[in-house]
């Protein structure tokens, strides 16, 4: 096991005890969380649409001093595009983030909220035409207002990681089932649910939602593994089997509650962690069956005089323990 998780390390991946890599070779389902784990998660600004007397510019300046309270990948890039054009900030009071959501605050006496349409209350008008035909674009909207009124839509795009196709595909001819959750709309998950070829996918999740899902997989005696990187996907990582962080991109709260982590956020690490697992795995039968073998053999020999005890102790006991670590050094070869 100290041999398995010292090839890891050295392969840029951190498990946190011995006990996961003997798990990773039992999964047959890993779950991925979409944004920033499937997705590089650094998106970009692509479209800001005024919706009432507001100019493009004033929607962002309201945008960016609310996320900027913000560490979603998100907030971020409204932030850094924001930075980009030179928007000055407003200072925000009652700032508040709800989680799976959005966020809201106060400008000027005037209450923002920022994110889905669950955030705003009572009958306000959605420009529902408007954020399909963004969604069905592969893009992810988020809508700005206040109070009842809705003032704007932004659109996000976000690029999926050169290695995730190859790594879902991969899994799958191990014989393990890939799914994705997300937070992001139906739309914007199809597409890159398509894209990355994952056998199911779920949008629109609070991360309490991830946990039901989860939850329903290890009660039909599934053992499930799942990759994430953000704080609403600690409960899931929790709960799973093997819960695997991003360890550069992930936040804190992921990294910590994680099993294992990808110190480089290369996604095909998880591959690598089932093939080492088996190896792992292996090589520790190997060498519980030799010892055996050997001890037994040894002991039914010493009965009838065959083997002396320089003997017993050079070959049954030093000799035996200096193979078996051997042995386990082939672990960390490629």
């Amino acid at each position: 096991m100290v041999s398995g998780i010292t090839a890891g390390t050295k392969n840029g991946v951190l498990l946190k005890g011995g006990k996961y890599i003997e798990e990773m070779q039992n999964l047959d389902v890993m779950v991925f969380d979409k944004t920033g784990t499937l997705t590089k998660g650094d998106l970009e600004v692509t479209d800001i649409i005024p919706l009432k007397n507001y100019s493009a510019k004033e929607i962002l300046e309201i945008a960016c001093s609310l996320e900027m309270n913000s560490n979603h990948p998100l907030a971020k890039a409204v932030v850094k595009h924001a930075k980009q054009l030179n928007i000055e900030f407003k200072e925000v009071e009652d700032f508040e983030s709800i989680t799976g959501s959005g966020v809201m605050g106060k400008i000027h006496n005037k209450t923002f909220y920022i994110g889905k349409k669950s955030l705003f209350k009572g009958n306000a008008e959605f420009p529902d035409e408007t954020i399909k035909i963004l969604e069905d674009g592969g893009k992810t909207a988020v809508i700005l207002g206040y109070d009842k009124e809705i003032v704007a839509v932004i659109a996000f795009m976000d690029n999926i990681r050169d290695s995730s196709r190859a790594t879902v595909a991969e899994l799958k001819d191990k014989g393990i089932e890939t799914i994705m959750l997300t937070g992001d709309n139906q739309g914007t998950t199809r597409a890159v649910a398509a894209k990355v070829g994952v056998d199911e996918f779920y949008s629109g999740l609070l991360p309490q939602d991830k946990v039901t899902i989860v939850d329903k997989l290890l009660d039909g005696n599934r053992k499930v593994g799942m990759v994430g990187d953000g704080v609403n996907d600690a409960p899931a990582l929790a709960r799973s089997n093997v819960g695997i962080s991003m360890g550069a991109a992930g936040s804190d709260v992921a990294i910590e509650t994680a099993d294992i982590a990808l110190m480089h956020d290369d996604i095909s690490k998880v591959n690598f962690l089932v093939d080492l697992s088996k190896k792992t795995m292996n090589v520790v039968k190997q060498n519980v069956t030799a010892s055996l073998l050997i001890k037994s053999s040894f002991a039914i020999l010493a009965v009838f005089g065959f083997i002396s005890l320089w003997m017993g102790v050079a070959i049954g006991d030093m000799g035996l323990s200096l193979a078996v670590i051997i042995n386990a050094l082939r672990i960390g070869r490629r």
